[in-house]
């Protein structure tokens, strides 16, 4: 045996070098080097970003500078262009059919240039496509067909270009495309109903064309579509389908100019609307009176036929910030409750414009607030000279546009205080005064559910410097204007840490920033819409810095050497380690099935015992392939029983290995523990001096992955209280019911999973008993000295002091839990200690400031009890910290106190997310064990207590 394993291991080395060398001394792949030349040359490059390269070098890995054009090495041994960037570089010409030579390209970004001629059909051969940005160009001719093959792809953006022709119908394919960008072209044809095969599509922007025909029924399917912008088209006499109302996720509907026609359908089923524009239509009947969404911002129904008289609903909507009804039939009174019932901030506004309709009474006192503007103009109560003041509403320009900008804040440090020659600049939100060179960036939202910036002014702003991993006083939004769309054109200045003592950003963080933008890592916002970058603008200190793959100084045969070095003495220290980890391993082997071969039996109910044989075949022989996670006790595989049931499969490995009777008795332990907040045990292997425990999948993952992103959803505030409660209460269960006791002393957000329903299931407990043990008097001690043992930021710092593990250790590592919920901050980022950072917030006041803006709007007294208890459950000293129990009646007051209608709107995204977690190959990638074993559930009208045993 040892002999083969030699043999194969020398075969190995000679194929390695033998051929890794000649790899290594490999380009660019020459198909792509010639794409490259030849776009090279069909490009009219005016500010010679694109100069020369050695033909056998890495092209845009060195010479093409300010262009990002990422290679990597593949398994054919060549180089292959990832990313090609080439955005808003005055560049004009035409773009090559050998576009398509780029066979692992991911990145395809041309944005903002001058480029003419067609769209290549060669496209569709690039089959990793990722993103492909060709908007703001002077593309003419159709859309390819073969724009269809791109399976991968995730946004496709040909916006403001010249194309023509129709829709094709090839692009419903496009399985994994979330974002449709098509507007500002000449495009004509119907909306083909086949984009409602398109199962992740949430936004469809195709406004600014020459589109006609019907609305598509079967839009209703797009079960993720947040916004339907298709304004300026000519749908002639059709209606919106009734269907539209199943739009669950729809956050702005926006079909301005349309032409068309019938009643102005309900809208009141959509928990999410925001922002709804129909204006220049030919809609006919009254204005629908249902109670429409809290979010709504904006009711533009203006430049239509409708009549009857304003809904009352209309003053039950806390956010709105615009009403126009102008032009229109509209009669009977105007409802002053639609300001009056209104809460105003500084930095609320709200515009009603009920201009030209048939209004002749005022209902209830004509006295709005100075943040309202109302115009009246051309209604009959306008010539009512009883009404006091009614002129001031009357005029043609009263109360201005809405849109003005505000208030600036003032800059910290005197005008002179900067030295401008070196394009430093005053922080203007910096604590103190603290000049810096900045990066200059143009910015544009392309779709904003909302008509008035600066109430979310401050959301944006945590929004873009969350992302982008800063603190908030770094980013300055300079000025913003609204454009035709509407759509908001902002720029933006971004200032280097307050710490830095060169008062500038580094080359790397320069490519972070960059990198953020041009790969649309932000999250989904449904208030700010997607965006599109208009500008990355280097001035000063930064005019020298070549974002472009920077040349390497290290000669490529150098560089091979070396690679056959390191290779070498690799391969030659895997073959002398094998051998010896082959031989331990058959000595432990034969120890251990000498040790397991004694006749033990139990039983144990609740589990099922599998075979070796069927877990190995379930695991295709536990092929790395299947391989899903590892832990410490072993590795973990998907398998898939003889059934078809998806199971998770835990091996254990040698050091985890326990005597055949103790693990039979652990087995046994565990399958008591059934709670419905509990992962629970399904199966176990113990044969062949092998240790497996099975588990079913989680199809939704950890909580950690949700917090950072990894899931396509969000998680609002409530589905956060729940999870929070329910993670307390299966802890609360394993220190007060599971008999012995456990304390779990690992908890963290990793170990807190979601099934398809987001239902809360604590995991990894158990598998060594770790709560006290009943001394030789009968009494249980009030802790345990064990070696220490968890994860950093979550760790009760009195355990890992004292190595005495209590159950408010469980209490500490819990409350960590609850504030990375609310800020979705791990308990440990860039040197900052969550706990710490919270604390410092509450004393200062500025507690909202670091809750994550991904939860959406909450109740700001529950936000704050939840802070409070988690801050409590922190406490340095654990007699200040409370007990489970209390934690868990704590969390199911704060629930009681959430409004209905926030609950509801839970409700339905929950079963958004069951409904899209099956299909989601990005959680399945992470899909963890699960159970659905349904036991006792502790609430507060249970009194617990830790009972000897």
């Amino acid at each position: 045996m040892e002999m083969k394993l030699v043999i194969q291991f020398f075969v190995l080395f000679i194929f390695i070098f033998c051929f890794i060398p000649h790899a290594s001394a490999q380009s660019t792949h020459p198909d792509e080097v010639a794409a490259l030349q030849s776009l090279k040359t069909k490009l009219v490059d005016p500010m010679n970003h694109l100069v020369n390269w050695r033909s056998k070098g890495d092209p845009c890995a060195s010479n093409w500078t300010g262009v990002l054009c990422y290679l990597k090495l593949s398994t054919d041994g060549f180089f292959h262009v990832r990313e090609l960037q080439l955005l808003n570089m005055n560049l004009s010409g035409t773009l090559t059919p050998e576009v398509g030579n780029f066979s692992r390209l991911q990145i395809l970004d041309l944005m903002w240039n001058r480029l003419t001629g067609t769209i290549p059909k060669e496209i569709g051969n690039l089959s990793s496509l990722i993103l492909l940005l060709l908007n703001g160009n002077q593309f003419s001719g159709s859309i390819p067909d073969e724009l269809g093959f791109l399976v991968n792809l995730d946004r496709l953006q040909l916006d403001e270009n010249n194309l023509s022709g129709t829709l094709p119908k090839s692009l419903a394919n496009m399985s994994n495309c979330k974002h449709f960008h098509l507007n500002n072209n000449s495009l004509s044809g119907q909306l083909p109903p086949e984009f409602s095969q398109l199962p992740k599509l949430a936004h469809l922007l195709v406004d600014n064309n020459n589109l006609s025909g019907k609305l598509p029924p079967e839009y209703s399917a797009l079960a993720h579509l947040m916004i339907l912008q298709l304004d300026n088209n000519q749908f002639a006499g059709a209606e919106i389908p009734e269907s539209y109302q199943n739009l669950s996720r729809l956050v702005k509907l926006s079909l301005r100019n349309c032409s068309l026609g019938g009643a102005v359908p309900d809208l009141s089923k959509m928990p999410y609307l925001s922002f709804i524009d129909l204006s220049w239509n030919k809609f006919t009947g009254a204005v629908p009176s249902n109670k429409l969404s809290d979010n709504v911002t904006t009711i533009n129904l203006s430049h239509n036929n409708l009549n009857g008289s304003i809904p009352e609903s209309f003053s039950l909507l806390p956010a709105l910030q615009m009403l126009s009804l102008l032009n229109n039939s509209i009669n009977g009174s105007i409802p002053a409750g639609i300001w009056h019932n209104k809460s105003f901030n500084s930095t609320a506004r709200l515009l009603v414009d009920l201009r030209y309709n048939l209004l002749s009474i005022i209902s209830g006192d004509l006295n709005p607030p100075q943040n309202v503007t109302l115009r009246l103009r051309g209604n009959p109560v306008c010539i009512r000279a009883n009404i006091q003041n009614i002129h001031l509403f009357c005029d043609s320009d009263a109360g201005g546009n809405g849109t003005s900008d505000g208030p600036t804040t003032p800059a910290a440090c005197p005008i002179t205080a900067c030295p401008v020659d070196q394009y430093f600049e005053s922080v203007p939100e910096a604590p103190t005064c603290f000049c810096a060179a900045p990066i200059r960036i143009g910015y544009r939202l392309k779709s904003p559910s909302f008509s008035y910036f600066p109430p979310y002014k401050y959301d944006f702003v945590s929004y873009i410097t969350h992302t982008l991993k800063l603190d908030r006083y770094q980013l300055s939004v300079d000025s913003y204007a609204w454009e035709e769309g509407p759509r908001l054109r902002m720029y933006l200045k971004l200032f280097p840490d307050i710490s830095k003592t060169d008062h500038i950003f580094n080359e790397s963080e320069l490519r972070y920033i960059r990198h953020i933008y041009t790969t649309w890592h932000f999250p989904g916002s449904d208030l700010f819409g997607p965006y599109e970058l208009l500008n990355f603008t280097l001035l000063g200190p930064y005019s020298y810095v070549n974002l472009g793959t920077a040349k390497s100084g290290i000669s490529k045969s150098f560089l091979a050497a070396i690679s056959v070095v390191v290779i070498t003495s690799a391969v030659i220290v895997s073959v002398i380690v094998t051998v010896l980890l082959m031989r331990r391993k058959n000595r432990s082997r034969q120890l251990s099935r000498k040790n397991f071969s004694s006749k033990i039996s139990m039983k144990v109910d609740g589990v099922k015992e599998f075979t070796f044989r069927e877990l190995s075949q379930g695991t295709r022989n536990f092929n790395s392939s299947a391989q899903v996670g590892r832990g410490g006790y072993g590795k973990v595989y998907r398998g898939v029983l003889a059934n078809g049931t998806v199971v998770a499969v835990k091996r254990a490995e040698e050091g985890s290995l326990q005597g055949k009777l103790e693990f039979l008795t652990e087995i046994q332990f565990l399958s008591r523990l059934h709670h419905r907040n509990l992962v629970s045990l399904i199966g176990y292997c113990s044969e062949y001096g092998e240790q497996v425990l099975v588990y079913e999948f989680m199809p939704n993952g950890t909580l950690r992955e949700w917090l950072s992103g990894k899931s396509e959803r969000t998680l609002n505030f409530v589905m956060r209280l729940r999870i929070a409660l329910g993670a307390s209460r299966g802890i609360l269960y394993l220190h007060t019911e599971a008999n012995p006791p456990i304390f779990h002393r690992d908890i963290k957000a990793s170990n807190i999973l979601l099934d398809a329903n987001l239902t809360t299931k604590v995991a990894d407990f158990g598998l060594s008993h770790l709560a006290p043990v009943m001394d030789d008097e009968g009494s249980v001690p009030h802790h345990i000295s064990t070696i220490v043992k968890g994860t950093p930021g979550y760790l009760d710092p009195e355990y890992f002091l004292t190595h005495q593990l209590t159950d408010k250790s469980d209490v500490y590592s819990l409350g960590v839990v609850f504030l990375e919920l609310l800020t979705g901050v791990p308990p440990i980022s860039h040197g900052k200690n969550l706990v710490r950072e919270v604390n410092a917030a509450q004393k200062s006041g500025s507690l909202f400031d670091i809750i994550d803006t991904r939860m959406g709007t909450y109740p700001s007294e529950c936000v704050e009890r939840f802070i409070a208890l988690g801050l409590r459950c922190c406490q340095d000293k654990p007699e200040m910290r409370p007990c489970m129990l209390d934690v868990v009646r704590e969390l199911e007051n704060v629930l009681q106190l959430v409004p209905d209608s926030m609950t509801m709107s839970d409700t339905t995204s929950l079963q958004s997310c069951s409904s899209s977690s099956t299909t989601n190959p990005s959680l399945n990638k992470f899909a963890r064990m699960t159970s659905d074993v349904s036991g006792s559930d502790l609430t507060s009208t249970v009194l617990p207590t830790l009972a000897p045993r």
